[in-house]
């Protein structure tokens, strides 16, 4: 039972002194001990074993039980001298306790004696501040009154949780009158010295006013405002005098006179009243925006009155003349006045893109009649970076906005002139000559119309980026289409029904006949040009959107929309590849009627390759290496080009070549070589006749292979025997890949069979096609794999051994 009891109170003693591993840590930082009965990982049954390693040190184990017992007596004394050391603690605590208190009010005592010394020389020197700034006050000694009026100032914000005492109240009071009699007293100095009637005070400014402005800056802000309003309005009081709606000198015309006037006047009051003013005033600027201010007001009503005397010219003048004066005081002042005077609106959102715009829209018009090289120049003018805001951009030249109706109508004039003006040089000078800087290039009059746009557009948009932009884009748009239709589609050239051919005759005797080609060289540069002009347009009509988003206000952004004159231009280089294409596709037409009428079944040897086929070469010679050229900027039209042309030649040479019925042995041997030649020329194609061979692109290369190799497909089973059916059919299905009976029976035709032995072969055919995987759609569709592009080529290679061999 004792034993019971013990090993329950061990568990209990252990739960209770289970401690966090930081106290643990704590602890054995303070008693550093080696001793393993102290340690937290304490192991008894470990502990026993290392007291008794073995069975024989048991012998001992009275001596190792009586040491531990004598550890737990000491461990119990030294416990109970701690107890007992613990006893008085909570009486010393309370003797210390009643210290610290001591201590404190005195801490106490000291603070509050020191705060009153404090608050009566404050009070000292607030009443002795009082009735010296109320002598200074009556004295006008406003140079001491501006120190010590803020010394005051701050002392009282001292006395504000003492307002319940009468004396403190009654000294504050004393200052507010102070502060009232001042604002008053200076108010009335300067109307004296400034008043609202009359003419100027003769001579320079006193320093009493000078120093009147510095105890302004002490007073109720309004005391402020009001000096520097009457004084600007004394100021400007001459300004309304001469300018009045009624004389000569207010039309815009004679603005000029305005703005020389106020730099008069600027450099009148710098001389005279700089220094009377303190410099954080700001009174040159605020002069100025008041008087700006007062020219927009003055400027809308007489143009109100006079309104139908404005007319393009003298408007546009008084809007260069206004945004340069309004650059002008960008470039002096920082526009940190345009927030804290009532009625001054806030810096505009809109930016300045220049000072001086007009200047530099010249330019670039000079630019936009250079020569092919310098229009990339032009195109990059209408994109340059914003300049950086003017915080006076529309403080007076708002006022023309009503009025922009007028602009806008005369720039819907002036580009209707410039695009008629536009086909009238174009019929004068004529189309772009071959062989000339001219020939293929950008017409210079795309360049002339975008600089012009961009100038409308820089000058609209100082003026406003509301609806006026938009009026402004709504006739860009229309004569962005106007150029497209009049200038562009207008000029290209007419497909002519009237195309020479080449007889079988003049083909067998190998005679060039170049009459075919419908288009003559200079012809084929227009349409290049044209082409590269719609490509420049579509570029140069996509940043012009987004230059225009810019500058419209966000609102506005999504009604600002060019994608139909993009579309507009784009349909225009479609419709230059098409002719270009069906030009040199009309110029081998007769080669190839002529190789359809020859009479293949009769051929009896296998020559070189036959004349149409050299036709062809001589017309793709003579076509393709102009077009390259005339295209060299437009590099990848030049590559469309290739492409129709090939998927236009291709199936319509495989439709002649079904035409060619019948042909014998020999005769499909000598269509597959012509083929094989073709084959060549074309992969050659977009290089051909020129001096730096380039690689075709793999897109193009592989349509000409897949096309050609069907025709050499054609001509393959065509040689093949026909008997046995059976394997013929099949050959054909492996060859050709083609399930449509129709081409089927084509094959057949050149082959020149019977029409029962056609009927017996089509059935058989039927039979021997592949059934298709279930759930595909049912038709006539193969797919088979076609021999690579290098095995045919070797295949042709052989051949032509095997037709030199004979020869």
């Amino acid at each position: 039972m004792m034993e019971e009891e013990e090993f329950e109170f061990a568990e209990d003693l252990e739960a209770i002194l289970h401690l966090t591993p930081e106290v643990q840590l704590a602890i054995e930082q303070v008693f550093p001990s080696q001793d393993p009965l102290d340690r937290a990982d304490f192991n008894a049954v470990e502990y026993i074993n290392t007291l008794f390693p073995t069975e024989q040190s048991l012998a001992n184990i009275d001596d190792v039980v009586n040491k531990i017992r004598l550890k737990i007596r000491r461990l119990d004394d030294n416990i109970r001298t701690v107890v007992r050391g613990q006893t008085n603690v909570g009486q010393d605590g309370r003797q210390v306790k009643e210290i610290t208190r001591d201590i404190k009010q005195l801490d106490h005592a000291k603070r509050h004696l020191t705060t009153s010394i404090t608050t009566l020389n404050h009070l000292h020197m607030l009443a002795g501040g009082v009735d010296s700034l109320e002598a200074m006050t009556r004295k006008r000694q406003y140079g001491e009154v501006a120190n010590l009026l803020q010394g005051v100032v701050n002392v009282l914000e001292h006395f504000h949780k003492y307002m319940g005492i009468p004396q403190i109240r009654q000294l504050s009071e004393r200052v507010k009158a102070a502060q009232s009699e001042l604002g008053t007293q200076i108010l009335a100095d300067f109307e004296e010295a400034f008043p609202s009637q009359g003419s100027k005070r003769p001579g320079g400014p006193s320093n009493v006013l000078r120093d009147a402005c510095l105890v302004a800056n002490v007073l109720d802000p309004r005391i402020k405002q009001e000096i520097i309003k009457k004084f600007i309005r004394q100021h400007l009081s001459e300004y309304l005098v001469l300018f009045q709606e009624n004389q000569d000198v207010a039309w815009l015309d004679k603005i000029d006179r305005r703005y020389a006037w106020i730099k008069r006047q600027l450099l009148d009051y710098e001389e005279k009243y700089g220094r009377m003013f303190p410099e954080e005033w700001c009174m040159t600027e605020r002069i100025a925006v008041e008087f700006c201010h007062i020219t927009r007001a003055e400027l809308a009503k007489v143009m109100r009155t006079r309104a139908k005397e404005i007319e393009v010219k003298l408007l546009l003048f008084a809007i260069q003349r206004t945004t340069n004066f309004e650059g002008l005081l960008a470039k002096r002042f920082t526009g940190c006045t345009l927030t804290d005077i009532p009625g001054v609106r806030k810096r505009p959102d809109s930016p300045l893109d220049s000072t001086n715009p007009f200047l530099e829209d010249e330019a670039g018009e000079e630019a936009g009649t250079e020569k092919d090289e310098d229009l990339t120049k032009a195109k990059l003018k209408c994109l340059k970076p914003k300049a950086p805001d003017n915080p006076f951009h529309g403080i007076v030249s708002k006022c023309f906005e009503p009025h922009l109706y007028v602009y806008i109508e005369s720039q819907d004039k002036n580009l209707g002139e410039l695009i008629d003006r536009f086909v009238a040089d174009f019929r004068a000078q004529g189309p772009p000559k071959a062989g000339t800087e001219e020939g293929g290039a950008v017409l210079p009059s795309c360049a002339d119309l975008f600089v012009y746009y961009k100038k409308c557009m820089v000058q609209c948009s100082q003026l406003s980026t509301g609806e006026p932009m938009i009026a402004l884009t709504t006739i860009f748009q229309k004569f962005l289409r106007e150029y497209a239709w009049k200038i562009l589609s207008g000029n290209l050239p007419k497909s002519s029904t009237n195309s020479g051919g080449l007889t079988i005759s003049s083909l067998l005797k190998e005679k060039e006949v170049s009459e075919a080609a419908k288009f003559t060289v200079d012809e084929l540069c227009l349409i290049c040009s044209i082409l590269s002009t719609a490509e420049y347009c579509l570029a140069t009509t996509q940043q012009l959107e987004e230059k225009l988003k810019e500058k419209v206000d966000k609102v506005l952004v999504e009604r600002i929309n060019l994608t139909g004159e993009m579309d507009t231009f784009s349909t225009v280089i479609s419709n230059s590849i098409q002719l270009l294409v069906q030009d040199l596709d009309a110029a081998c037409d007769p080669a190839l009627t002529a190789m359809s009428k020859m009479p293949w079944q009769s051929v009896e040897h296998v020559g070189d390759q036959s004349p149409y086929v050299t036709s062809i070469i001589m017309h793709i010679k003579q076509n393709v290496p102009i077009i390259r050229d005339n295209l060299a900027s437009t590099r990848k039209y030049f590559t469309q080009f290739c492409i129709k042309f090939t998927n236009s030649f291709i199936p319509k040479f495989i439709n002649h070549l079904f035409r060619c019925k019948p042909i014998s042995m020999v005769g499909a041997e000598q269509l597959l070589l012509d083929t094989h030649s073709l084959k060549t020329v074309l992969l050659d194609l977009p290089s051909i006749g020129s001096q730096v061979l380039r690689k075709a692109p793999a897109s193009y290369t592989k349509i000409v292979v897949k096309g050609m190799t069907r025709a050499e497909m054609i001509l393959k089973v065509v040689m093949a025997p026909h008997e046995p059916p059976v394997v013929f059919v099949d050959n054909y299905i492996k060859l050709l890949a083609d399930g449509n009976p129709e081409t089927f029976q084509k094959i057949l035709e050149l082959k020149g069979l019977k029409r029962s032995e056609q009927s017996s072969m089509l059935e058989l055919f039927r039979q021997r096609l592949p059934t298709p995987p279930s759930g595909a759609d049912g038709g006539p569709s193969l797919s088979f794999s076609t021999p690579t592009p290098e095995q045919e080529s070797s295949r042709i290679r052989k051949l032509e051994k095997l037709i030199k061999k004979r020869l």
